[in-house]
Order: C-alpha cells, then structure tokens, then sequence
C-alpha cells in the first residue's frame, strides 16, 4: 500500500511517501508564498524519488499551518496528532516529544501508538523558535547551520534577558557591540531556546524516552543544553527531524486507507 503525508508549515513544506509501512523518499521545499504550489512542487519531488506517480497513491493526508489551503489532500489533520505519530513510528519506546519549528514550539506526551496524551504549545512569541535563530543568525553574519558548532566553543555564555524576539535582537547586537566573543553570545542564545522549552516541558511534564524534533533539532547547542537542562538524553532519529509532522501524516493515511 502506498500512501502519503505532507505537512505545509510556514517556511518549509516537507512529504514523506510510504510504501507498504517504510518510508519510500522524502523531500522539504521553502513554503513560500503559496502553500497549496508548495505542497504540489514537493509531492512531486517525493513521488519522483520513490518512482511512484500520484495515481498509485492509495491516501494523502495534509497537516501543518497550510493544511487547509491544499484541495487534493484526501484528508487534513493538525500538527499534534500528527508529531505524535510520526515520532511514535520511528521509536516506539517515546513518551515525551519535543518540537521546536519556525514559529511555534511544542512538547508533547504519547502513549500506544504515539496517541496524544497531553501536550503545550507556544505560539505567542518567536523568540522560542527556528524563525528567531535565523534572524540572529543573520544579524550575526553567520549561517545558521554554524549556530550549534560554534556554541560549543564558549566559555562564558552571555546570558539574553528579553524573553521578545525584537528586543531581544536588540540585547544581541549591543553583546557584539561591546566586545563580547560570537561564540558566548550564541551560546546565550541556544540557551534562551532551549530554557522557554523546559519551561513547557515542565508544564506538560517529561517522562522518559524523549526526542527533540523540527528544524531547531539540527541545533546541537539548543539540543545539549535540552539534555543538562532536563537531565535526560535525547533520543536520535534515524531521519531529517523536519520530517517528523509528514511522517505522522502518512502513517494517518496508511491507516485511512486501510
């Protein structure tokens, strides 16, 4: 059986095929202006990786922030469920899934079958997320692919005070102002993510296993501070943690279809 999930987020669209319980290919595309062409582009792009055409698919269910906005998806479910399941079928033993994306974060208790137990969710601010990181990174003149590594050379990490992207943008800039060392400041960045994170970890409560999933999971600054933080030792996915909410998606298809 062959099935399909996509999740339509705010900067990245990403699909993840299935056939017969495997994942068959993935992609993840920029969202852009257009979920419903974005959604279209990368379907596409998996389909043709995995050799399939869209007439062998047997279901295809949307999730994410543009899920309503595509008309060929047999079916659109929200992003919770979704995580949950995706997580779930990766690594089975999860109870606890972390979820840092570009704009909103979330932690999420599962249990059989990566059913939601309880969850939280913080989309009020951005400050918390990977849209955040990308601002510094550019204000900082770094990539940010290079915002983990170079967090593990600090040795005195700048502590960020404002819990606003905008000021808290401001704080950054006065840091290289003065002097301090990239390194240390983005150190007190990676921290300021991952300490609003506990802070609604804490709130839902974390049982061990735990993953971090999302594009701030490629963060590995963000991840080992998660790990002091929460005393625990996150659990490694053996795909692109962005794909996670796709996943999820397509094994809800793989159950509508059956």
């Amino acid at each position: 059986m062959i099935v399909a999930g996509f999740d339509v987020g705010t900067l990245t669209t990403k699909a993840v095929v299935l056939n017969d319980g495997s994942i068959a290919s993935y992609d993840i595309i920029p969202t852009e202006a257009k979920p419903e062409g974005a959604a279209k582009v990368v379907m596409e792009n998996a389909l043709s990786k995995a050799g399939i055409s869209f007439t062998d698919l047997g279901f295809c269910v949307a999730t994410g922030w543009g899920r309503k906005k595509v008309g060929f998806a047999n079916k659109d479910m929200g992003e919770i469920p979704c995580l949950g399941k995706g997580a779930y079928r990766l690594i089975p033993s999860l109870c606890t899934v972390i979820d840092i994306g570009a704009q909103t974060s979330s932690v999420i208790r599962i249990g059989k079958n990566g059913n939601v137990l309880d969850y939280g969710t913080n989309d009020k601010c951005a400050s918390g997320t990977g849209k955040f990181l990308g601002v510094i990174a550019e204000a900082l003149e770094l990539g940010i692919d290079d915002l983990g590594p170079l967090s593990l050379q600090s040795k005195n990490p700048v502590s960020i005070s404002n819990q606003c992207a905008v000021f808290a943008e401001s704080e950054v800039i006065s840091h290289v102002n003065e002097g301090m060392e990239l390194a240390d400041i983005v150190s007190g960045i990676n921290n300021s993510i991952a300490r609003r994170q506990v802070t609604l970890a804490k709130r839902v409560g974390v049982k061990e296993d735990v993953c971090i999933i999302g594009g701030v999971a490629k963060n590995i600054g963000v991840v080992k501070d998660l790990e002091s933080m929460l005393e625990v030792e996150m659990k490694k996915l053996p795909v692109d943690p962005q794909i996670i909410g796709a996943l999820g998606a397509a094994v809800i298809a793989e159950q509508k279809a059956k």
